[in-house]
């Protein structure tokens, strides 16, 4: 079983990290004091459940936990700082902060150091979040002991439920489109005045076709687009929606 730290320190240890072609050396003062910051560690960089969900979605919540008091989300693994940078570039998540605990020092000392040769990774960091608060640790969500990667707790929506319940989050916004498109770029224009953020799905990446765009929106032109799993269709009716949900 893991120990839970909620009203402890975090470990007092430092992170060799690369910024650009300058080694820099960061410590765990430096990450926490006189701070509120969220931190959610993971097994590795560029495993799947990492980079499809746990990652993405503190990404996409981060103005919402800035808007309730926190002041940086860190993501931390045991990788080197090379490989965490090349995570952090592929993934595009500008509102993280990627740490490397390249030689599993503050996994350690959480208790959170486990062994994964069964998969050839070594040891690695438990799944788990926690929120700091001046460099002691308010809250902590550590995924169950059981065999695997379990993904049950540790995520950004039931840390955001434990901060404010009540916050309001961003809308989830999709938009299918081609390239060349003028009603395109009058979407996403209209979607960046607004300060929304939303993922773009261009036909002809990764599969997608026109036949796909017909068969999830019925319709064959583009854009198209889908709001918290709603559609709305075009561009006109898009500047429908923002005049109605000002």
């Amino acid at each position: 079983m893991f120990q839970n730290r909620e009203g402890q320190a975090v470990p007092q240890v430092s992170f060799p990290v690369r910024e650009g072609n300058d080694w820099k050396t960061l410590t765990t003062e430096q990450l926490f004091k006189g701070k509120t910051v969220i931190v959610f560690a993971l097994p590795g960089a560029f495993t799947p459940t990492c980079s499809s969900t746990h990652l993405p979605r503190y990404n996409e919540l981060a103005a919402v936990f800035k808007a309730n008091g926190v002041d940086d989300i860190i993501c931390l693994s045991v990788n080197d700082t090379f490989v965490m940078n090349a995570w952090a570039e592929d993934q595009n998540a500008e509102n993280i902060t990627f740490l490397p605990d390249g030689n599993g020092d503050f996994s350690k000392g959480m208790g959170m150091l486990v062994e994964k040769n069964d998969l050839g990774f070594g040891k690695r960091s438990w799944r788990y979040s926690m929120l700091v608060k001046d460099g002691v640790i308010e809250k902590q969500f550590i995924e169950p002991d059981l065999p695997g990667d379990p993904f049950e707790v540790s995520d950004a929506d039931t840390m955001l439920e434990y901060i404010n319940p009540n916050a309001e989050q961003p809308k989830r916004i999709t938009m299918i489109t081609k390239p060349g498109c003028g009603h395109c770029t009058r979407a996403k224009n209209a979607l960046n005045a607004r300060g929304l953020k939303f993922e773009e799905i261009e036909l002809g990446t990764n599969g997608v076709s026109y036949s796909t765009l017909t068969a999830i929106s019925g319709q064959g032109t583009t854009p198209q687009l889908f709001i918290d799993g709603s559609h709305v269709g075009g561009a006109d009716e898009l500047e429908g929606w923002l005049a109605a949900n000002a």
